[in-house]
Order: C-alpha cells, then structure tokens, then sequence
C-alpha cells in the first residue's frame, strides 16, 4: 500500500477510524498477552519499528553485520520474506526469485547470510545448524513468538510516529511507550524532526543513510524517479540534497512488483522530459531484467554516528 497523507497529522479521516484502531490495539494486545516467546539455541537480535513502511531496518540489519563480525561473531539474519512464498526456513541464494523470497532479503543476502521463512524458530534453528552463533532478525518487533536477547527499535528521523495513533487511523503497529518497554535501544535515522528521541526512557543512537559511490554523477544529468517503498519522498529528497536535477517524479506501493506496461510506460515518459530512470536498490531488484541495465540505482548505507555506543549494547547482550 501506499502511505496514507492523512497519517501525517491528527484529521477527520484518522477521527472517524479510531473506533477501528481500538479494536487494532485490543488485538495486538491479546497476541502480545497470550503468545509465550521460544528461546533460539543462538541469540537473537531483533530489528524493528513502530510504524508501517519503512523506517529503515533493512540497512540497519545490513550495518549491524560488520560490527557483530569485529567482536567475533558469525551472524546470520532472519525474515519473514515479505510476500515470499517461503513458508519453511529457506537460505537466500543467488539463484532466488524476489517472488518467492521477498525484495529486502536478497539485500540482506548481500551482507550475510539470510534465511526466509514464516516460523522464525525454525529458521534460527536452521541458521544455528549452519554455524551462526548468533541471528539479525529483520523487522521482528511484533513478532512475540520468538525470544528476543536483545531489541532495537528503528525510527525515521523525518517521518517519527505521524499523527501518533495506531492503525488504521495512523501509522502505528502499537505505541512508542509499548515497543520501548522491549527495547534495549533506539536508532533514529535522520534529523529527529519531532524530538522523540527526548521522549524515550531508552538509550537513543543517531544515525546517517546516505549514498554509496560518488555522488557527483547525480549532478550530470536529468532524472525520472520512481521508488516503491515505504515513504518514496525520503528516496526523491535524498537525490535532491545531493544536487540531482528531478524533473519528475512517480509514486508506487510499497513491495511494488513491476510489470512491463509499469517499465514501458516510465520508458516513454523519461524520453519525453529527456531524463534518465533512477531508483532504490529494493526496487532495482524487481525490475525486468531487459531493462535492468538502463536504469540508474542509488545504493546506500546507514552509519552509527556513535557506533561505540551500540558497540557496548551488542557485547553486553552478546556475552551473556
């Protein structure tokens, strides 16, 4: 789906379906309540969010490897595979489909190894066979059935919360004072636009997304982007504050899968504003492969503006 305008800001529309997000809430709360988390035989680090759409998890599970390599860990990350057809654990292979795995997994592929599947006991079960001491579990806040030794919580700086209320009113999959309580740390990616890190009884690290690669070639000609992620406006401002020229700009649903009449109709449209087609790595990866090759990819990824910070956090829980 795409993002809601009206989650933006306290409105009649989010008024109107609060009576919904109370039966939301009851819900999540009766799932929390009654599920009885499982312990993993390797620890779980888990990688999550308040919000619908993207926050961010994927390049922070991606960050998370190399730092958990320097204290002499062999990591393996876990996800559900968004809209995969993967029901059991299943390692990502170069040879995989994003249809029967999901887009964010072959990125995580990328930086480590990466298992696929509903039952994520199962996958960390799988991954501990394989030699992973220890498991990254992408966007797994809400998800209770799996103990968690240690969980961090991601927020878009720009973005925060919205309107603060919870689905379908507003953008929360529960509240920031619920998901605290099992976090051992926030990550705000990004200007904190509505000061949440002061909000929070959590330590809170800041961190960067930017581009990899030199950006200057952003500045050599005209651009057509599109993106079908989360919050597409954070790809577009990106590009922007590193000098691209956008002449125009197209929106799809989050997870959009690309058809030949979505590429041939982008095609046309760039030739007519005399630009070239740029977009994110997440949708790079669902594109027809016939026109894969002329269409610019802006890859990027998160730093740790204070990466000692969470250094300490993950030796901590890592040594238990």
């Amino acid at each position: 789906m795409k993002t809601p305008q009206f989650w933006q800001s306290r409105n009649l529309i989010s008024t109107l379906l609060a009576p919904a997000s109370a039966l939301y809430a009851l819900g999540a709360w009766a799932e929390r309540s009654f599920t009885t988390p499982t312990k993993a035989p390797i620890p779980v680090i888990s990688i999550g969010n308040v919000t619908a759409g993207g926050a961010g998890k994927t390049p922070t599970a991606i960050a998370l490897i190399p730092m958990l390599q320097a204290l002499g860990h062999t990591p393996h990350i876990l996800t559900r595979g968004y809209k995969g057809a993967a029901l059991n654990a299943h390692r990502v292979s170069e040879g995989d489909d994003w249809r029967s795995v999901g887009d964010e997994a072959l990125l995580l592929a990328k930086a480590a190894p990466t298992w696929v599947g509903r039952n994520r006991l199962a996958s960390a079960n799988a991954a501990a066979a394989m030699g992973a001491t220890l498991v990254v579990c992408d966007d797994a806040l809400q998800h209770h059935a799996l103990h968690k030794d240690i969980s961090l919580l991601v927020i878009d700086g720009a973005y925060g919360i919205g309107n603060g209320t919870l689905l379908p009113a507003g953008p929360l999959r529960e509240t920031l004072v619920s998901a605290t309580k099992r976090c051992d740390a926030a990550i705000i990616i990004g200007d904190d636009v509505q000061q949440l890190g002061a909000q929070l009884s959590i330590p809170t690290i800041a961190a960067t997304l930017s581009p990899v690669g030199n950006t200057n070639v952003l500045q050599s000609t005209r651009w057509l982007a599109f993106a079908g992620i989360g919050r597409p406006e954070k790809f577009f401002t990106t590009l922007r504050e590193y000098g691209a020229e956008i002449v125009a700009t197209q929106h799809f649903a989050d997870h959009h899968a690309y058809s030949e009449a979505d590429i041939t109709m982008l095609v046309a449209r760039a030739k007519e504003l005399d630009a070239t087609l740029i977009t994110t790595e997440k949708d790079a990866v669902k594109l027809p492969r016939a026109y894969a090759a002329s269409i610019a990819v802006l890859p990027v990824s998160l730093s740790i503006n204070a990466p000692k910070q969470l250094m300490q956090i993950l030796t901590n829980i890592t040594a238990a």
